[in-house]
């Protein structure tokens, strides 16, 4: 199979041949063709290295890139079953956002930029998927977080679009430096960044021992605590990039871009790459640096599933719950079940992206509403919608599919995912000492948070009373959003991953991707967490139910937990006088000082240079000149007047010396009297 590196190359490129082809094509590729002839290419290529990969030995390509001494670095694709499920996923992902795009983007000016952005950002997402190697990973890595700046800023004319893209791009970077960080101690320690050396189960990390406390490995060793800061430093990579607190708070702004790009985002390429780099690097992980990866994604899914409670911002809403179900993922990644987490970041990439494409659906009428009819509705407030299940009956029964999915309930992805994720937290939780044991039953309350608020959201817009009567002049959207959100609502379901619609050790990505050691297996859980998961899920609906549909709410909107949910914890505005205004204050006085004391003292010492130049000038010209001057007049004119005397008459010249004689004889005489 040693051709199958370069068909992966192929799908890998395609998606940049398109955006390259697009941006020559400039204003001329305005419907997308381009775009969504590379991306479907990309993905009938993905399949087949797919096929030929999933459960059979990996395949590594890899050629020399470049060298440094005598150290070669090679460039090259890793394709095993984590990433061949990857490169499979994102076009596969993407191809309905192409579609979609079509008719949601139709008439926007930028457009043609629009296809350009969406292909270097699909391009980059598959080549981090498929790098051998961490230094491209990190290249490919910034590669993305630079497409998703330009996508985030789509509309660039908008201030809250600079605003959000550049706060995502600066977090992010904070991430990076981590990353950058854990790759460098990496390199120390085995001399090599290639992927499966470093971690293959009989690879260099696996190898390595900690003992007498310094980390052996390879004929190097360092202090051991440089094995926990390794894998903390990749951890903080994997915080920024995949939305978790305290780096979370650029997710939420990012809905600035289109929300087709949202649906891209948020499914299955830039917050995935977080979790996909965790479970990379598995291996390398400690006790002590899992540990602090569950308390966070338990803390992160808990928290934005708080915060998604109380938004009424229909695409806040999924942005916070990106956030939680991220903290899902990375939760179970901490507790050892990277195989889970991997199953529920394919299972979340379907219904994550269909919700949000049903989202662009309603926005997508509401815009319309109010430009035929001179409305001012916010169209992405759910207090403005109501009653849109008779006016979009389609888009309100895959988003349904995609909210089931999403809460967890039976028949779908989300419920297998979801539980296998719960099933193993429990079984980990119950060998872990101390209040570590009650990590999985906080994930437990944000699954029923979370089939609260989606709950909400489908009630508040499509099953509600109406907000005002002209909603009814709503229609259904074309065919070209309806096609994409249908194929998304099918892959949704169970039978995409197991022909059993209870049984989650039956679903063949799981049982593609089992670790080494997982912790003891308890029998009743595998019964007794989907049937109590699905009982607090259906409590969760009924409630949000009676709550906003019934109008039965209980709750005061002014109370300090409504309050912290609404605002977000207010962590924006922490973080704007704890970070931010002293940061601009000692800018300020920074500048202050630049401008004053050190400007000033260069413009001090250059007048005082200038008015020494000055003086010096003067003394030049006037004394050291005006002597020179002096004495040539002098020399001069003693030249005239000896010049006088040279008349060649013999008389003249004997009474000069008849007078010379006079006068010394006369000196003679004065001075002897």
């Amino acid at each position: 199979m040693t051709y199958l590196p370069f068909v992966a190359l192929a799908a890998v490129l395609l998606p940049f041949a398109g955006s390259l082809l697009s941006a020559i094509a400039g204003r001329r590729s305005q419907s997308g063709a381009i775009a969504i002839t590379a991306i479907a290419g990309s993905l009938l290529t993905a399949a087949y290295v797919f096929a030929q990969v999933w459960g059979n030995a990996p395949v590594h390509g890899q050629w020399q890139w470049f060298v440094i001494g005598e150290t070669p670095f090679h460039v090259g694709l890793l394709l095993d079953n984590q990433s061949v499920l990857m490169l499979l996923l994102v076009p596969l992902i993407a191809l309905p956002v192409h579609l979609y795009s079509v008719a949601y983007m139709k008439g926007d000016p930028g457009i043609h930029r629009y296809w350009m952005y969406l292909g270097l950002f699909c391009f980059a997402m598959m080549a981090l998927v498929v790098a051998d190697n961490l230094f491209l990973l990190y290249v490919c890595w910034e590669l993305v977080g630079f497409a998703s700046y330009l996508l985030i800023g789509f509309w660039f004319t908008r201030d809250t679009a600079v605003q959000a893209n550049k706060k995502a791009f600066i977090v992010n970077r904070i991430g990076d430096i981590g990353l950058l960080i854990g790759i460098a101690i990496l390199y120390a320690q085995f001399g090599t960044l290639d992927i499966r050396t470093l971690f293959d189960p009989h690879g260099l990390v696996a190898a390595s021992v900690v003992a007498d406390g310094q980390w052996i490995a390879s004929g190097r060793s360092m202090p051991a605590i440089w094995l926990t800061l390794s894998g903390l430093a990749f951890l903080l990579g994997a915080i920024a990039k995949s939305a978790q607190f305290p780096l979370h708070v650029w997710l939420p702004d990012a809905m600035e871009g289109p929300t087709a790009v949202s649906s891209l985002i948020h499914a299955a390429t830039m917050v995935a790459a977080g979790v996909f780099l965790l479970a990379r690097i598995f291996p390398l992980f400690n006790g002590t640096a899992l540990m602090v990866m569950a308390c966070i994604g338990v803390f992160t899914a808990c928290m934005a599933a708080y915060f998604a409670l109380t938004q009424y911002d229909i695409k806040k809403i999924l942005a916070f719950s990106t956030i939680s179900q991220l903290g899902f993922m990375v939760a179970g990644i901490g507790m050892g079940a990277y195989h889970a987490a991997l199953f529920h970041l394919a299972t979340h990439a379907f219904f994550k992206c269909l919700l949000f494409l049903a989202a662009g659906a309603v926005i997508h009428e509401m815009q319309h509403l109010n430009k035929q009819y001179g409305l001012e509705i916010d169209p992405q407030d759910i207090r403005g919608m109501g009653g849109l299940r008779r006016q979009m009956p389609l888009t309100f029964t895959v988003m349904a599919i995609a909210a089931l999915a999403l809460g967890g309930f039976p028949l779908t992805g989300g419920f297998l995912s979801k539980d296998a994720l719960l099933v193993h937290a429990l079984e980990w939780g119950a060998i872990q000492p101390g209040l570590l044991r009650l990590l999985p039953y906080f994930l437990f309350a944000a699954a029923g948070l979370t089939a609260f608020y989606i709950a909400r959201l489908i009630f508040k817009v499509f099953v509600a009373p109406p907000a005002i009567d002209r909603l009814t002049q709503i229609h259904e959207v074309g065919k070209w959003m309806l096609v994409p959100m249908l194929f998304l609502a099918a892959c949704s379901l169970f039978l995409v991953f197991s022909l059993h619609p209870f049984d989650v050790g039956r679903a063949w990505l799981t049982q593609g991707m089992v670790p080494d050691t997982l912790p003891p297996t308890l029998p009743a859980a595998h019964t007794l967490v989907p049937v109590t998961a699905t009982l607090i899920a259906l409590l969760m609906a009924w409630l949000a139910w009676k709550w906003y549909v019934k109008g039965a709410y209980p709750l005061r909107t002014t109370g300090l937990l409504y309050k912290l949910s609404l605002n977000q914890g207010y962590l924006d505005k922490l973080y704007d006088l704890a970070v931010i205004s002293p940061v601009l204050r000692l800018s300020h006085v920074l500048r202050e000082a630049d401008r004053y004391l050190v400007d000033g003292t260069i413009d001090g010492l250059g007048r005082l240079g200038r008015l020494l130049a000055a003086l010096a000038g003067w003394m030049d010209q006037y004394v050291v000149d005006g002597t020179v001057r002096l004495i040539g007049k002098i020399a001069y004119g003693l030249g005239n007047v000896l010049r006088r005397t040279q008349t060649g008459r013999v008389q003249y010249y004997l009474f000069t010396m008849f007078f010379i004689v006079l006068i010394v004889l006369l000196y003679q005489m004065i001075i002897h009297a």
